[in-house]
This record gives structure tokens, C-alpha cells and sequence, in this order.
């Protein structure tokens, strides 16, 4: 039978935010004891960072692709980080903890608000790892101290509307296993149908269109103008000009308002039917 996604009688909004705080402390302990997540947020990006500028990067650039290359990888690690808020939530049902915090005088809403919370905190720590790497292979920001906690903080902004996302499809899925599957069937696509490794303006051209309008072009290409690295690998292969292009940082927040826009309600929804 189904359950309200409300906040018990008596509750406030000062008890919300207690249940939001004990749930995504409980969540990183999980994720500190756990060396294979730790793997995954640490090892993996460093991993398409070393295979992208050293395997592919001197036929794609050399240095000046690394610089570029940065800024996608950074948002494709928020963006994948997704996955542990899918994760999360479908090992929650399958074991029964949702059934265990139902159970308790809190609020429904905060075990979802809780795990994004928490996968917040991961994606800074991704960052972190991203920029020592970056800097590591050569990588600099160029601006200033304000234009570079904006390209992050952009970056961190969508990350917390994809970890929602996440967390709609590890309601969905039920199961860590199709949670995983549906999760990459989404996020691959997304990511590689951008400019966050490529110009967008060599691929074919439906999926250069949609690759204009992608978010994660729009939000690598911010964090390109933030840090400012080059915004396309090739100054004679332009990246095609949309308004998305000439505007990518209210470009990138609008979109990901609108993500937090249609997720929110929707894991709101999805929680109370499970």
C-alpha cells in the first residue's frame, strides 16, 4: 500500500533539515566504508583523464586539447556521480531501509534530500580530484579567484539537479543491478553526444544539433570560460554559434532548473508508490 510523502504532524522546518543532515552523514559513511565507491569517485575520472590526454590527445590537439579536456571531464564526473544517488536508493529498497525509515518520526521527503545531499558532497570531492589532476598534466586557470568559484559552483549546480535524476531512476529501477543499466543507458549517451570531449561541430548533423542544446556541452563549455581554457580544440573548426554557445552559464543554470523542476516533484512521487 502506498504511503504520504509528508512530513509527520508536529514537524518543522528545523526537524526537516535535522532528518536531511543525519541521513546524508549516515549515506558518506556508507560511501567511506565502501573502497569500491571510493574507487569510482576518485580512480575512475582519473582514469578518462589520463586515457583522453595521453591516448588521444595528441592526434586531437596536444596541449592545447588537455586544456580544453578539463572542463569535460569535470562535468561528466558530476554528471555520472548520478550514479551513486541511483545506487543509493535502489540497495535502500531492496534491504529494506526505506521500509525502516518510514517507520521512523521523520520526514519521507528528507531520505531522498538526504542522498542528494550527500552525492553533493561527493562531487566536490570529484572536483578537487579533477583540478589536482588537471594541474597535474598542465592544466590552469587563467582568471580570476570570482570567475573560477563560478565555473565551479555551476558545475556543482548540475551535478545536484542530476543526482535527482539519479535518484528518480534508483526509485524506478528497484534493484542495484537495473538501477546501474538504466543509469548508464542515460548518462553515456549524454555525456559523449556533446562537446565535452569533441567539437560539436564534427559530429553529424542531427547529433551536432543536439549536442548545441546539451547541457553538458553548455556546462563544459561555462567552466572552459571560467577557468578561461580554449573553448574549441581547433580555433578554424568554431564551435557552431547558438544561444545556448553565446550564453553557456545562464544557459547551463536554466537548465538544470529546469531538471530540478521536473525531478523534484517526480521522486517526490515515485517515493510515495514505492
Amino acid at each position: 500500500m502506498s504511503r504520504p510523502v509528508t512530513a509527520p504532524r508536529g514537524r518543522t522546518i528545523a526537524t526537516f533539515l535535522v532528518d536531511c543532515e543525519v541521513l546524508a552523514i549516515r549515506n558518506l559513511r556508507t560511501i567511506s566504508r565502501n573502497w569500491q565507491m571510493l574507487l569510482g569517485v576518485v580512480l575512475q575520472p582519473l582514469m578518462f583523464v589520463l586515457l583522453f590526454s595521453y591516448v588521444f590527445g595528441e592526434a586531437l590537439g596536444g596541449d592545447r586539447y588537455r586544456e580544453f579536456l578539463i572542463g569535460g571531464i569535470m562535468t561528466q564526473t558530476v554528471a555520472f556521480n548520478a550514479g551513486f544517488t541511483a545506487l543509493g536508493l535502489a540497495t535502500d529498497i531492496k534491504t529494506g531501509m526505506i521500509d525502516r525509515f518510514r517507520a521512523l518520526p521523520m520526514s519521507r521527503v528528507a531520505i531522498v534530500v538526504g542522498r542528494t545531499v550527500s552525492d553533493l558532497t561527493v562531487n566536490i570531492v570529484g572536483l578537487i580530484v579533477m583540478s589536482l589532476a588537471g594541474l597535474a598534466i598542465g592544466w590552469r586557470i587563467d582568471t580570476g579567484f570570482l570567475d573560477a568559484l563560478a565555473g565551479y559552483a555551476i558545475a556543482l549546480l548540475f551535478g545536484f539537479a542530476m543526482s535527482w535524476m539519479g535518484a528518480v531512476g534508483g526509485l524506478v529501477a528497484g534493484s542495484a543491478e537495473a538501477a546501474q543499466s538504466l543509469l548508464l543507458t542515460i548518462l553515456f549517451p549524454l555525456t559523449f553526444i556533446s562537446s565535452a570531449f569533441i567539437p560539436s561541430t564534427t559530429l553529424p548533423g542531427p547529433l551536432r544539433m543536439i549536442a548545441n542544446w546539451n547541457p553538458v556541452t553548455s556546462v563544459a563549455g561555462s567552466l572552459r570560460e571560467c577557468f578561461g581554457n580554449p573553448v574549441s580544440v581547433n580555433p578554424l573548426l568554431p564551435e557552431p554559434v547558438t544561444w545556448a554557445s553565446e550564453n553557456p552559464q545562464w544557459y547551463s543554470i536554466l537548465a538544470s532548473a529546469v531538471i530540478l523542476l521536473i525531478a523534484v516533484p517526480l521522486a517526490a512521487t515515485v517515493l510515495r508508490r514505492v
